[in-house]
């Protein structure tokens, strides 16, 4: 069986930037989801994490395992009772100008009454001695079907940059 992509929504920041990016009301067509972003903050630094949010769920609900290199070493860290998901590292403000982290988001089963188990695969851009390569598996520990999603950066304060993209997607069996 082939996959079809349905495009579901998308959002692109607009000047000024924004503090989260939302899909609501996501449909019940598919049987997965994908997010494709390019992400900019305006943090203050080369790169910080990246949290995406499930149905508008407390912190307590999430866990991620992520491994990730920086061009010059390796690393590994989880954590549990976050404020969402740590997706990966998004560019900042230090990082090269006009240059953008890339997002590649995976979500089987979103409808499925068990917990919902999610995959990303992302990568800063910078013409500097850093930049990031991030692999994180999350798992959402409700069961309740994924109707809502949201992105955001930790730092209080601290927005979306402007053209930054979404584009969520759905995934049917044809």
């Amino acid at each position: 069986m082939a996959n079809t992509y349905t495009l579901i929504a998308s959002s692109t920041v607009d000047s000024g930037g924004v503090s989260s990016v939302s899909f609501s009301t996501i449909p019940t067509d598919y049987t997965d989801l994908r997010i494709l972003a390019s992400v900019r903050t305006e943090r203050s630094t080369g790169g910080s994490n990246f949290y995406m949010r499930f149905n508008g769920s407390s912190a307590s609900n999430y866990d991620f395992k992520r491994v990730q290199g920086n061009g010059a070493s390796a690393s590994s860290d989880q954590y549990t009772s976050l404020d969402g998901f740590v997706i990966g590292t998004a560019n900042g403000d230090t990082s090269t100008a006009n240059t953008f982290s890339s997002f590649d988001i995976y979500i089987p089963n979103y409808q499925s009454s068990n917990k919902k188990s999610v995959s990303v695969d992302s990568v800063t851009e910078n013409n500097g001695t850093t930049a990031y390569a991030d692999l994180t598996a999350d798992l959402w520990n409700l069961t309740n079907a994924i109707t809502s999603i949201s992105f955001h950066e930790l730092a209080a304060g601290t927005d979306i940059a402007q053209y930054s993209t979404f584009y969520l997607y759905g995934i049917s069996n044809s």
